[in-house]
């Protein structure tokens, strides 16, 4: 199996991604942001295939996308009680237009499968590159600033009021959480990028008592269900989001499981 580029590319890229998604993803959840990391994969359709249209990379259509929309949503008011409406709203438009400019790029139907659900087959070497300097970009970002962004995430309340300059972390950290899902969209597709993004992190919060406790074990359930998904679609011909998906919300469900 490992024999093959293509696989070899998909675990290193799987892997990448993986590490990444358990990261942020405890800070995302703890912080009470999954909804907002789901609107931001409706949003990285749109800019895929707006770069589908455009003829870049998809990755780099989602991550402008992506970046952007964080931002914008940051400044209006993430905190605001019309926040969750103007999510809404923002995933809504988001959507029509990924319709839209895949209807004008004119591509065929596995072009707009690849955005939706993943192509981590169809890695191309240019891609592991992109995957990878992105991926190194966002964990030294988190680990430069692991205890102001922990504090912020664990602790929002008192982070207010003692964390000098919060909203350029709040700024810093939307961004950190675009970019991964523009990344982590290269396995698991726009739609379904909140697996990865939650669920390990969700069951990771429910066996660690420390938040590096929590990340390790993030990380870990995320890179498991990564590799045994790659391995299963391999030899069963059936999608790798579908296994990813079982999978992290089986050690989901076990984790609710062993609270009780």
């Amino acid at each position: 199996m490992l024999s093959y580029t293509f696989m070899q590319h998909a675990y290193l890229v799987g892997t990448l991604i993986a590490v990444v998604s358990g990261f942020v993803g405890v800070f995302t959840v703890a912080r009470h942001m999954s909804f907002f990391a789901h609107t931001l994969s409706e949003i990285g359709f749109a800019g895929a295939s707006f770069g589908l249209f455009m003829s870049w990379s998809p990755l780099f259509g989602m991550l402008a996308f992506t970046i952007l929309a964080a931002m914008t949503i940051g400044q209006l008011g993430l905190q605001e009680k019309r926040s969750e409406s103007l999510i809404s709203a923002v995933s809504a438009v988001a959507i029509g237009l990924g319709i839209a400019f895949l209807a004008l790029s004119q591509k065929n139907a596995s072009a707009a499968t690849g955005i939706l659900f993943g192509s981590i087959f169809s890695i191309s070497r240019q891609n592991v590159w992109e995957v990878l300097v992105l991926a190194v970009i966002v964990l030294l970002a988190m680990f430069l600033l692991y205890r102001p962004l922990r504090h912020y995430a664990f602790d929002y309340s008192t982070a207010v009021f003692s964390l000098k300059h919060v909203v350029w972390y709040e700024m810093i950290f939307l961004v950190i959480i675009a970019t991964s899902v523009a990344v982590s969209a290269q396995v698991v597709g726009s739609l379904l990028i909140f697996i990865l993004m939650t669920l390990p992190a969700s069951a990771a919060m429910r066996w660690g008592r420390t938040v590096v406790q929590m990340v390790g074990l993030a990380i870990l359930f995320a890179v498991l269900g990564v590799w045994s998904a790659l391995a299963l679609s391999y030899y069963t011909n059936v999608p790798v989001s579908f296994y990813i998906a079982i999978i992290e919300a089986g050690i989901y469900f076990l984790s609710l499981v062993r609270s009780k």
